[in-house]
């Protein structure tokens, strides 16, 4: 027999083990993280109402139906209850529709891509206030943060000012990675060649982890950044004393910096090209590169021109259509790589 005080010690054993442990997805300091957890909190006690009373009645059923119970009613050939019934598809129904009704709710709510309608639960945003842009891009293995508005740029930190909206425009280098600060938002996706956004508000001054939550090599452990939220004076300082740096960002350092490397340090940037997030974000930062932006608009202009000149009524699918199948037939007719390597390139377009 176990003794009374080592049984209670092993209650309390798994309590213990998870006092050190960082609540700060339950516990934000932005508003859309603290809505985002009223959620998970939400959710997870109208899931408790189906699955507690099922664990409970687990153990009631097996103690009480245990077969030196002789006690116990024994009936064989019970098949049906109407009210049994209705409670057992009832329940889990009027769950799941309460469930599905928050879901909707707080997907439109709490969409990062819808500009922010109030600071936190009590307060308003204030007409006038001014929204801080942040473009980050997520490089190989750590993290640029580009503040258009002030000219700046760091790297592994990130600063915003208390109850300031931000809006965050978010892209990739190379690889996909997960923007994400717990205590700040959920996560975002960080695609090479698209853009996602992220608007939220930091409203408790202090120190936050930022990291990467989607694997993306060798030094993504180490892809982490502190996020700095800041009163407005301090906030103001940290720009001065980042604009006081020597170190500039033009696109010939960025190729340096893009360049794969682990645990970089945080880095201060006094000026940045103002062309340089859109040539990031349109792959075209070295010299000679086409942006994405162009070479698309370009293609859009040259068949619109094809369907005009034409003058035929198949719309734009048939067209891409017909023309997939002539550069398809022109693949086939060579006979050997020899033939295919030496060959005139194949141009879409106007020619």
């Amino acid at each position: 027999m176990i003794p009374l005080f080592v049984r209670r010690g092993l209650a309390l054993l798994p309590a213990v083990l998870l006092a050190g442990c960082n609540t700060v997805v339950m516990n934000p300091s932005g508003d859309i993280a603290a809505q985002q957890s009223h959620l998970i909190w939400v959710s997870t006690l109208l899931m408790l109402l189906i699955i507690v009373p099922v664990i409970i009645l687990t153990i009631v059923f097996a103690w009480r139906y245990r077969k030196s119970n002789t006690a116990a009613t024994y009936e064989p050939d019970w098949d049906h209850s109407t009210q049994l019934e209705l409670v057992i598809w009832g329940a889990p129904l009027l769950i799941i529709i309460a469930l599905g009704l928050i879901t909707w709710i707080s997907t439109h709510t709490l969409d990062p891509y819808r500009k922010l309608s109030r600071l936190d639960e009590n307060r308003p945003i204030p007409m006038g206030t001014k929204t801080l842009n942040v473009e980050v891009v997520a490089l190989d293995w750590k993290w640029l943060f580009i503040y258009p508005d002030l000219g700046i740029a760091t790297v592994n930190e990130l600063a915003a000012p208390v109850d300031v909206p931000v809006h965050f425009k978010i892209t990739a280098s190379s690889v996909m990675n997960s923007f994400f600060i717990p205590a700040l938002a959920g996560q975002i996706y960080a695609m090479p060649g698209m853009e996602t956004s992220l608007n939220a508000v930091i409203n408790k001054p202090g120190e936050f982890e930022g990291f990467s939550a989607n694997y993306s090599g060798a030094g993504f452990s180490d892809m982490r950044f502190k996020f700095h939220g800041m009163s407005a004076k301090n906030f103001d300082l940290w720009v001065q004393a980042t604009k006081a740096k020597v170190q500039t960002l033009d696109r010939a350092n960025y190729l340096e910096l893009e360049k794969p490397s682990q645990r970089d340090p945080v880095r201060h940037y006094a000026s940045v090209d103002a062309d340089l997030y859109h040539a990031i974000l349109n792959r075209c930062v070295g010299a000679g590169d086409v942006c994405m932006d162009k070479m698309m608009m370009s293609d859009a202009r040259a068949n619109a021109k094809t369907y005009v000149a034409s003058n035929a009524k198949a719309d734009f699918t048939s067209i891409f259509t017909q023309r997939l199948k002539q550069d398809n037939a022109t693949r086939l007719s060579f006979n050997t790589d020899a033939e295919i390597c030496t060959a005139s390139p194949l141009t879409i377009g106007k020619q």
